[in-house]
């Protein structure tokens, strides 16, 4: 079904091959899983894939990439499209309306199909995904992981032979992660091609058919499903892949003995003086780490909005040393790693990217900063040439260098392979053994209980303070 012969892709701009000499068979109905550092080539594979290199990503390409009967490099995007239908890691990208009805049928109506069966396939998309609530809705009131959904679905809706996904699951919890397992294996049962890019491995334990690991741009391995998943930990841990079991969560234990130095007292919070979140209460220490969790849709990003003041309460009070402060006084105190880092990026480079509207950033704590994240190396790149999760560490190191007393992760590891999750960590770490208070919102369960001293759990926007284990 898909076909690389000595492929090699050098992207414009680029000094150095961000795919080289690639040659791989996948066959008809074949689960592939890509895995490997970020920054191994393994999302150019898919662009290779599905035409968007050469057709919108320029640069130096050689050899041949071949899909069914098509070769990429000469079939337009609208007739390969026809064919492979691709799940962006960041959603948002590949949405071109509004509103998610529009968007589930987008991609049909565009294939001129018949009313019924137009009307068919969207009904069958909407059942099989699972997103019967979400329909009617804005795509600005989603959450990540709702975006994710209607994202699949539309591709689901246009029924294509190949079905590319780039980290599925990185904006998904637990619950809605098994329900995407649930969607491939239902993928696989019809007999299309699917190949993924993860660094989430666990839930594809049993549903891979072949893995092919990637380093530098080559393929530097490839296992069946039973001989990866059967990698002994420090073989894992050397390839830099994530675990590929669930971690146990501990309860935490609260170490701190000093005054609460942030206190949130019966907040509610919502948009268009909507309620999402009611009486939320809880106290903070100088270095805690708090995680907050909860399923997709739960109010986690509303509430982190609202603790560093970019969302001003319906209710309630947040105390910051003893007085009351402001929306405004918390966007002085605070700084915020949003879930989507194309938000944050606005600097030509990676390392003007560290010196923007910060103060008092010298140049050596920048460099020590990028070294720290292994992004001193891409200093002079812009940063809309990086990956996913080279885009997400520059996010982190920028809200190292902010200085700021209240910092704000959400979904911090969403892309992170297991060296940029370490590396993550730590910075988290030290920023906490400085006395700032950093609130995580995640669904990486495996980066929670690396950090994590406590967490809270949001259930349909009240929240519940967990002292057992998740």
């Amino acid at each position: 079904m898909i076909q690389l012969c000595n492929l090699s892709f050098r992207y414009l701009g680029s000094d150095r091959p961000s795919v080289e000499d690639v040659s791989l068979n996948i066959g008809s109905g074949e689960c592939v899983l890509l895995c490997g550092a970020s920054g191994s080539g393994k999302t150019s594979i898919l662009r290779l894939i599905n035409g968007l290199i050469p057709h919108f990503y320029e640069g130096d390409l050689q050899g041949r990439c071949r899909v069914a009967t098509m070769d990429t490099q000469e079939t337009p995007l609208y007739q390969l499209s026809a064919t492979v239908g691709s799940v962006y890691q960041n959603p948002r990208s590949q949405f071109f309306n509004v509103d998610t009805n529009s968007e589930v049928a987008f991609g049909i109506e565009n294939m001129a199909l018949p009313r019924h069966e137009l009307v068919r396939r969207f009904d069958r998309a909407v059942e099989t995904a699972g997103i019967g609530d979400l329909m009617n809705r804005s795509i600005f009131e989603l959450s990540g992981g709702e975006k994710q959904k209607i994202a699949f679905a539309s591709v689901y809706a246009m029924d294509p032979e190949v079905v590319l996904l780039d980290e599925p699951s990185a904006n998904l919890d637990d619950l809605k992660t098994q329900e995407l397992r649930t969607h491939l294996s239902a993928l696989k049962a019809e007999g299309k091609t699917i190949v993924i890019c993860e660094h989430r491995l666990h839930f594809l334990k049993g549903l891979i058919d072949r893995v092919i690991y990637m380093d530098a741009g080559k393929v530097a391995g490839q296992f069946s499903g039973a001989e990866f998943f059967a990698i002994q930990d420090a073989a894992r841990i050397e390839m830099g892949l994530r675990t590929f079991q669930l971690p146990e969560l501990k309860g935490w234990q609260d170490s701190h003995h000093a005054s609460p130095i942030f206190e949130v007292e019966s907040l509610c919070a919502g948009h268009n003086k909507q309620a999402v979140l009611h009486q939320i209460s809880f106290e903070a220490c100088a270095g805690e780490v708090i995680g907050i969790t909860g399923h997709n849709g739960a109010g986690k990003t509303t509430l982190s909005e609202t603790l560093c003041g970019l969302n001003k309460p319906l209710c309630g009070r947040i105390r910051w040393r003893g007085k009351s402060v402001s929306a405004n006084a918390l966007q002085k105190l605070s700084y915020m790693v949003f879930q989507d880092v194309e938000y944050l990026l606005f600097a030509n480079s990676v390392i003007g990217e560290c010196h923007y509207g910060i103060d008092g950033a010298t140049s050596g704590e920048v460099e020590a900063t990028l070294k720290q994240l292994a992004l001193f190396a891409l200093a002079d790149r812009h940063p809309v040439t990086l990956s996913g999760g080279q885009k997400q560490r520059l996010a982190v190191a920028v809200s190292m260098l902010s200085n700021k007393e209240i910092i704000i992760f959400d979904e911090p590891t969403s892309g992170l392979d297991l060296a940029g999750m370490e590396a993550v960590s730590d910075i988290v770490t030290t920023l906490a053994a400085m006395g700032k208070v950093i609130f995580v919102v995640t669904h990486d369960l495996e980066f929670m209980a690396r950090i994590c001293s406590r967490t809270l759990q949001l259930e349909q926007g009240r929240m519940m303070i967990t002292e057992e284990a998740l």
